[in-house]
């Protein structure tokens, strides 16, 4: 039972605690009777629960840690795990030797707003994900006595989109000049291969020959600078994208010049090249990921099937691809504009 000692003018109170056994004593110092007894209260109900109390002086990143070698790399692909891996060293500088009894929503929101400061708002979001997630398993193990995670908010700084959609000028003029241009640099061919599929970098960097055919590729792996799994992103990753016969004749005519891989991974420095074409070119900047986006907003622009865009891009469901809805076609958003307008103005003449 849980007992409660006035010393001076504040109040210790002890709950016992039995593990393996032996005893241990769990103390915390209160300057009012009345919380410490609401705390060794709370405490004895949790160990009627079966609530591992002991557990909670686990110091936070030692648990997160574990989570992430034991847990996490089992359920999330290789390349996702390195990912996990690489947050250990920020949870450790951040929480340090705080405990996970010692844990609650102000203290982790203020070490997340401390990483804010330096950090954009979408890379603190995604370390946010990750705290969640681990505190949601710590709350189902009993060592944290809620799951106060979704109250936890990612501030950060807001950094303009990189991956902005060509427009359609833009569209045709660079696929003008890679299909021109092929000879001279197989970046051009994977520029335009790119353009014309949507396909992720990586997947067009673990095409092989058997995977061209008339008239389509067959997107099968994925090659990353950070991993040796080949293995795609999602489920529907795995598909087959039909593409122009001149595409075809550009992409066959590299491969026959191949042995295995139909692309070089050239460092993975895609992204240098690109910009060096664009600018050449005299094209706005955007990523190598951004040319996935001009495919996907070109497609909506000339009003296909979401579905088939979301099958073509190899999206798990369709609210992905709807995402893509906020990156129009300037041409299209523009058309967008005036046929609003003109259903408003058509309010005016029918009255």
């Amino acid at each position: 039972m849980a007992s409660i000692i006035k010393r001076g003018q504040n109040y210790r109170a002890t709950v016992s605690l039995y593990k393996n056994g032996r005893y241990y004593r769990e103390t915390k110092t209160f300057s009012n009777k009345k919380d410490a007894q609401i705390w060794a209260l709370s405490l004895e109900l949790e160990k009627g629960r079966g609530k591992n109390l002991l557990d909670r002086s686990t110091p936070y990143p030692k648990f997160y840690r574990d989570w992430v070698e034991t847990v996490k790399k089992n359920e999330v692909r290789e390349a996702t795990f390195i990912n996990y891996m690489r947050t250990i060293t920020i949870i450790e500088k951040l929480f340090e030797n705080i405990q996970l009894k010692n844990l609650d929503d102000i203290v982790v929101q203020k070490k997340l707003n401390y990483y804010a400061e330096s950090h954009s708002k979408k890379t603190t979001h995604e370390l946010l994900l990750k705290i969640r997630s681990s505190l949601k398993y710590a709350y189902a193990r009993g060592v944290i006595p809620n799951d106060f995670g979704c109250l936890i908010k990612a501030n950060g700084k807001v950094l303009p989109k990189r991956n902005i959609p060509l427009s359609v000028a833009e569209f045709k003029k660079l696929r003008s000049y890679c299909l021109d241009h092929q000879e001279d640099d197989e970046f051009n061919v994977l520029t335009l291969l790119a353009l014309e599929t949507g396909a992720r970098r990586g997947e067009l960097l673990g095409l092989k020959k058997e995977d061209i055919s008339q008239y389509e590729i067959r997107i099968l792996r994925s090659i990353s600078p950070t991993s040796d799994s080949t293995e795609l992103k999602t489920v529907n990753s795995k598909r087959s994208v039909s593409i122009t016969q001149d595409v075809y004749d550009a992409v066959k005519n590299l491969a026959d010049k191949k042995e295995t891989f139909i692309f070089d991974t050239n460092g993975f420095h895609q992204s240098i090249q690109l910009q060096k074409l664009l600018k050449r070119l005299n094209i706005k900047k955007t990523t190598f990921h951004g040319l996935r986006d001009t495919h996907a907003s070109f497609l909506f622009s000339k009003d296909l099937s979401i579905d088939y865009i979301s099958k073509r891009l190899g999206h798990n469901s369709i609210t992905t691809t709807q995402q893509y809805y906020l990156e129009l076609m300037p041409e299209k958003k523009h058309q967008q504009d005036a046929d609003a307008l003109n259903l408003l103005n058509a309010l005016s003449v029918d009255e």
